[in-house]
């Protein structure tokens, strides 16, 4: 296959990443995402008003894609996320976000251009086939590819070898790449993440009382005397909306509560230590304002000792490893061979990573616990966009190198060998 005919300089490949928390999309060869929307849509079932006999009878749906879609409350309007465990389970779903996609941010007939999308590392072959059926058969793109995400986060980083911690929204996972190609056996994945910590911070602030009514619901705020209570005015007329979108919206408050103040602390929590910390002011949508002192350590102080979780019975928290016991659990289920070389290239990414003193601690902790042999080293980008969207990165940086383009499966591979064709093309 000709280098110049799919990802040269005639037509860009379009990269997509799909995460448990948000979809991005754009042109390889560019340095961020040309958009990012939420990966939950939300869905209304439009009943008929006239009775129907057909048992058979589906009724219609309406889907809202997107940020400024999904966020304004409608009647009866469930949140969907078309994301399990990783791997895409809704394909209905998929394919109206899929349409959507083209239709209003890349603005380009699919046939036009190559597409390269990142998946789980452990994401199953039938999956992968109807992922490469779906976009050649539907689509008609000229040419595609799968990638592990974690071997894109590692050449976003410069690397072919190193272990990839992915602290996302539902898991942290740690992934080891050798030369390019996924440790499958190795790979270990905890529940503490996003979403976690998210529950905890609702935890703490509800026990506390404080209002945590999301922007939608409030009409404006009052001004009171300091220390009192904040008072405000709801909309008036909204729409009786779902208990999932109630909680989209209030986990919203919360990720931008646990961006704001959340500190992860330099050391083991120690409670005396931690009182002296100066506090940070946060102002709810609700208008209450207050600074928060150990709670913010507190909260993510589980995600590195997962004995801390108060709610789960210690037998329990078997599967919720802390950030560095997943990182040496991964790189001690690798051959022995390996395992220098995955510790001089620890890359950190994922949204939760981006918490105040993340890699700092977790630094720390490695260092007490790996051999004296070995020598530690952490990557993490400064940039809080490079470390979000690194396998988006690594897939733009991919995508656009002249090497790559004999690698695309095309879409005469495609006609002649079948689905089955992405095992042998894509690793």
């Amino acid at each position: 296959m000709s280098g110049g005919v799919y990802g040269g300089d005639e037509v860009g490949a379009i990269v997509f990443d799909y995460g448990a928390y948000s979809t991005r999309a754009g042109y390889a060869g560019e340095d961020m995402p040309k958009y990012e929307f939420p990966t939950s849509v939300g869905v209304i079932e439009e009943a008929e008003s006239m009775e129907v006999d057909d048992p058979s009878f589906v009724p219609d749906k309406k889907y809202f894609i997107d940020t400024v879609n999904l966020k304004v409350p409608r009647k009866d309007m469930e949140l969907v996320n078309y994301m399990n465990d990783g791997m895409i389970e809704n394909w209905v779903v998929f394919e109206k976000v899929m349409d959507y996609s083209y239709k209003m941010h890349i603005k380009s007939d699919p046939a036009l251009h190559p597409v390269l999308m990142s998946e789980c590392s452990w994401n199953a072959r039938a999956r992968r086939e109807r992922l490469v059926e779906l976009m050649f058969e539907k689509y008609n793109v000229p040419a595609m590819f799968l990638c592990k995400n974690a071997v894109l986060s590692s050449f976003a980083n410069g690397r072919s070898t190193g272990l990839v911690l992915d602290s996302g929204a539902t898991y942290t996972t740690a992934v080891p790449v050798y030369d390019g190609y996924v440790q499958t056996k190795a790979i270990v994945k905890t529940p503490l993440a996003g979403d976690f910590v998210s529950m905890e911070c609702r935890k703490i602030l509800e026990a506390e009382g404080i209002d945590l009514s999301p922007p939608y619901t409030i009409a404006e705020k009052e001004e009171v005397a300091e220390g009192q209570p904040p008072e405000f005015k709801k909309k008036k007329d909204l729409p009786e909306v779902t208990k999932g979108f109630q909680n989209y919206m209030i986990k919203d408050v919360l990720q931008d509560f646990a961006a704001t103040t959340c500190q992860v602390a330099e050391q083991p929590f120690e409670k005396e230590e931690v009182g002296k910390m100066p506090g940070v002011p946060y102002e709810f949508p609700s208008g209450f304002n207050r600074d928060f002192g150990e709670e913010r350590v507190r909260v993510v102080e589980s995600l590195f000792d997962p004995s801390m979780i108060k709610d789960v019975p210690q037998n329990n928290t078997g599967g919720m490893l802390g950030m560095s016991h997943v990182t040496t659990t991964s790189v001690g289920l690798c051959d022995i061979d390996i395992r220098p070389s995955l510790y001089n290239s620890v890359i950190v990414t994922g949204g939760n990573s981006l918490l105040n003193g993340f890699t700092d601690r977790l630094n720390r902790d490695l260092q007490t616990k790996i051999p004296p042999s070995m020598r530690l080293k952490l990557i993490s980008s400064s940039v809080n966009a490079e470390r979000r969207f690194s396998p988006w990165i690594g897939g733009s940086i991919l995508a656009s190198l002249g090497s790559f383009q004999q690698m695309w499966i095309s879409k005469q591979e495609y006609e002649e060998s079948g689905k089955s064709c992405v095992d042998k093309k894509c690793p």
